[in-house]
């Protein structure tokens, strides 16, 4: 997992200055079809034929934290193609994306698939 460039000058201002930075209150997962990069561009975010993000909880034990449920998109009513990453964002849309990653293996989704993520799979770890 890599932190997108804005949201690792948020965590900077807040460890070493004395701005202000506003904290999320929810977290989704969205799924794109390429990398997409620690600019944060969503330019490769899925659309239509029924996705949309959806909400993700964590645990934090030590360094790591994990989703604390399994996380279930809603049945696609069309080709979503291939899920190569993930990226975490700060709002159900739009937003800002927070943290991106590749999968370990991509996935393709057709009509009435389900992308699942289950419990624990889904590890951030800070070394």
């Amino acid at each position: 997992m890599s932190f997108t460039n804005a949201f690792e000058t948020d965590l900077l201002e807040y460890a070493l200055t004395t701005t202000a930075v506003t904290r999320p209150t929810a977290w989704y997962i969205g799924l794109f079809t390429a990398d997409p990069t620690d600019t944060g561009s969503a330019a490769t975010e899925l659309s239509g034929s029924g996705y949309s993000r959806t909400a993700v909880t964590f645990s934090v034990s030590g360094n790591t934290a994990s989703s604390s449920g399994a996380v279930e998109f809603d049945a696609a009513t069309g080709s979503w193609g291939t899920i190569s990453h993930i990226g975490i964002f700060d709002a159900a849309s739009a937003g800002n994306m927070l943290i991106h990653a590749a999968l370990t293996t991509s996935k393709t989704i057709n009509s009435g698939d389900v992308f699942r993520i289950p419990s624990g799979d889904l590890d951030i770890t800070l070394d």
